[in-house]
C-alpha cells in the first residue's frame, strides 16, 4: 500500500478515476475531444478503490466537513487522492440530479493504480462511438442497450462519511 505519512505533501498531476461511463463520455465529448479519443474501462481491486476513498480529501473546501479552509487546504495537500461530486449525465449528456464520485489519485497511490490495483483495461472507444451514434439518430433505447451496467457502489457509512457533510 502506499506511504500515508501524513507530513509528505502531494502536489503533481493526478490521474482520475471515473466510475461513470455517462460522466466519462461528457468529459471526453464521446471520445471526440482532442487527446481524448480513446476510452478505456479499468478495473481495479476492491481493495485499492477502498484505501483511496479512506485515503482521500475532498477537492473542495465544505462546511461541516473541514473545520475552516486553513484545515481543508492542509488536508488536500497531504491526501494521496481526492474526491469530486459531479452531477451523473443523462444520454444526451445533460446533468442530472444526483452525483458520481470521480477521484483523483496522486503520487503513491497513482503509482499503486497503475502497479497493484489494476486488474484489466479494456478498450471501449468503439462502444463509446456507438452509443453516440444511436443517440445522435435518437435511438435511446438501443443507446441505453448498450450502457455498460453501472450499480451503486456499496459503500458503508465508514468509507464515505469523512467525505460528506
Amino acid at each position: 500500500m502506499p506511504n500515508t505519512d501524513p507530513v509528505k505533501v502531494y502536489e503533481q498531476g493526478l490521474t482520475w478515476i471515473k466510475p461513470s461511463f455517462l460522466w466519462m463520455m461528457y468529459r471526453c465529448g464521446w471520445a471526440t475531444k482532442e487527446g481524448q479519443e480513446t476510452v478505456l474501462a479499468v478495473e481495479i481491486t476492491r481493495e485499492g478503490f477502498e484505501w483511496a476513498l479512506r485515503h482521500a480529501c475532498l477537492s473542495h473546501f465544505a462546511h461541516g466537513v473541514h473545520a475552516d479552509q486553513a484545515a481543508w487546504k492542509r488536508d488536500l495537500r497531504r491526501a494521496p487522492t481526492r474526491v469530486q461530486w459531479d452531477p451523473e449525465r443523462d444520454l444526451h449528456l445533460n446533468p442530472l440530479p444526483h452525483r458520481s464520485l470521480q477521484l483523483g489519485l496522486a503520487g503513491d497511490a497513482a503509482q499503486c493504480y497503475a502497479d497493484e490495483w489494476t486488474v484489466s483495461i479494456t478498450d471501449i472507444t468503439e462502444r463509446a462511438r456507438a452509443v453516440h451514434a444511436l443517440v445522435r439518430e435518437n435511438d435511446l433505447g438501443a443507446a441505453e442497450n448498450l450502457l455498460p451496467v453501472e450499480r451503486p457502489y456499496p459503500a458503508g457509512d465508514d468509507l464515505l462519511a469523512h467525505l460528506r457533510a
